[in-house]
């Protein structure tokens, strides 16, 4: 994948930007330099284009000696040096060209002299796509500027059609808490990919990477759909993290890796406890150390951790919420439930996360049943066996009536390691094993609920969000939590051990849980979902 672009020596723009971008894409990046230009956070302070000829010398050493599967353009200075990348691209004409129109700033201000804006928009015309902003759009069309999706979407048709070149309609500049990425095909497809508005001042370049990671993915062979979808939300990603990188004063770079070190943490097989971390001999509660603040992923948050919104019901729980509360920080900090509480997670992501609860809700209603069985007191008996029915009943009405036939999705590996770990402590281990075992499936779900803010009605995932602060949920919790309590008082001290590791690891299982909706290896646009899902069974 080849960058024809500008530099950006802090990073944020230009080849650098496009670099991360298509190796975050999983491309193999080149680039050719077409201008170096002094700038930071803050602004550009001047730029040097190199001489015509050297720009074509980089343009052929690279196509000479390794086959491109898509060219990406960015910033082209002047009218020279577009008709210098145009006679190259004569000679060595790609499969995918993605176009990045740099004409004009956010600002509406100008970055190319008449004559070569001009030329710009004649060398559009050659590509397969072009991502050009709202102003941009109207420079190409010979418009006044949109004011809003619809009309920049007839611009964009009527161009598209005339041209038969593509158009991606970006509409981050237009004012709306919508934001959506439509491909407008030349024969009249439009292709929306809807995400939300990210309130950031770390915007800078992200013009130049949605376009080198769309660049990416459709030399790669994946659909203009599938293409711009997974480069829209890994982009609404890495803007979401890109003011903790904390690089410089202005408007900052993204962070274009932050999807890459989610993954990469997912995937590492550091034991999430060492060995020794919890006493072997439990006497006292104050014996349960906070054990799992070290062996959280690189991404754990740094705060204090929030009290248990559901309270503790003796000291052994409240040891226990001690222990792990960092992880029921991190659940309700991270990405997916940031997502669905702003209305941005992905169709695809939110069907596969409700089909995977689905299947868990099943074996954990065996789970709660065996321990119904193994209880010798009455009303703990009564209480695992009403939770187990409400798995089956209940909690499973609103999957059903969301997911229909498609929750028959496969069962992934996240689940089948959380539920088989419960099924095995449940049937294999001591009752207080058991109990604590099962408990975060409880305390972290309403814990969540809780630190929801208020979600209106129109919301996609109103109805969802709702059951996490359920007041049947909440009361079921808190007696969970008794049993809980009655149990690690009565068990011997060595129990009370294994119960504490049990309800640790299940605490980090319904973090992997969670995260796993947003591992998908090729998420795809809302209009996609069934077609995938059928195609999956």
């Amino acid at each position: 994948m080849l960058s024809i672009a500008g530099t950006d020596p802090s990073g944020g723009a230009g080849t650098a930007a496009d670099l991360k971008s298509i190796t975050a894409a999983g491309g193999y990046g080149m680039s050719a330099v077409t201008a170096l230009v002094a700038q930071n956070t803050r602004g550009v302070r001047s730029i040097h284009v190199p001489p015509e000829p050297f720009i074509a010398e980089q343009l052929r050493a690279v196509s000479e000696d390794v086959e491109i599967d898509a060219v990406k353009t960015g910033m082209l200075a002047n009218a020279a040096l577009i008709e210098t990348v145009s006679s190259w691209l004569e000679e060595n004409p790609p499969r995918i060209l993605v176009v990045d129109p740099v004409m004009v700033a956010t600002s509406g201000d100008s970055l190319l002299e008449a004559e070569a804006e001009e030329a710009m928009i004649a060398f559009c015309e050659r590509a397969s796509v072009v991502t050009p902003n709202i102003e941009e759009l109207a420079r190409l069309t010979g418009q006044p500027r949109a004011q809003d999706e619809s009309a920049a979407l007839e611009q964009a048709q009527a161009w598209a059609r005339r041209t038969g070149v593509a158009v991606v309609v970006k509409t981050g500049h237009l004012d709306s808490a919508e934001v959506t990425n439509t491909w407008v095909d030349p024969d009249g497809t439009r292709l929306p990919v809807p995400s939300t508005r990210v309130s950031s001042t770390s915007t800078h370049g992200t013009g130049c990477s949605l376009a080198a990671a769309l660049a990416t993915r459709l030399g790669g062979g994946e659909s203009p759909q599938a293409a711009l979808a997974w480069s829209t939300q890994w982009l609404h990603e890495a803007i979401s993290h890109g003011e903790a990188l904390r690089v410089g004063t202005g408007h900052g770079p993204v962070d274009h890796a932050h999807r890459a070190r989610r993954l990469q943490a997912a995937g590492e097989s550091t034991p999430w406890l060492e060995a020794g971390a919890i006493p072997p001999v439990l006497v006292t509660p104050d014996q349960i150390p906070a054990v799992l603040g070290a062996t959280l992923p690189a991404t754990a948050p740094s705060e204090p951790a929030a009290a248990p919104a559901v309270a503790a019901a003796g000291p052994w729980t409240q040891a226990l919420w001690r222990a792990g509360e960092h992880l029921a920080q991190q659940i309700a900090q991270s990405d997916l439930v940031r997502q669905l509480v702003d209305g941005s997670l992905p169709a695809s992501a939110f069907a596969f996360y409700l089909a995977q609860d689905s299947l868990y809700l099943r074996r954990y209603s065996r789970a709660l049943a065996a321990l119904s069985a193994a209880s010798t007191e009455p009303a703990a008996q009564v209480f695992w066996a009403d939770g187990a029915a409400s798995c089956l009943t209940v909690e499973s009405a609103l999957h059903r009536g969301r997911l229909g036939d498609q929750e028959q999705i496969g069962i992934s590996p996240v689940t089948s390691a959380y539920t088989d770990f419960l099924l095995a402590t449940t049937l294999g281990e001591e009752r207080a094993v058991g109990v604590a075992a099962v408990l975060p499936c409880y305390w972290l779900y309403a814990q969540t609920g809780a630190m929801l803010p208020s979600i209106p009605s129109d919301h996609p995932y109103a109805d969802w969000l709702e059951t996490y602060r359920d007041p049947r949920f909440v009361i079921a919790t808190q007696g969970a939590l008794e049993q809980v309590e009655q149990e690690l008082a009565a068990a011997s001290p060595a129990t009370r051990s294994d119960a504490v590791e049990a309800y640790l690891r299940a605490c980090r299982h319904e973090l992997e849980f969670f995260d796993q909706a947003l591992r998908l290896a090729s998420p795809v646009a809302a209009d996609q979902r069934e077609t995938v899902l059928e195609g999956a069974l």
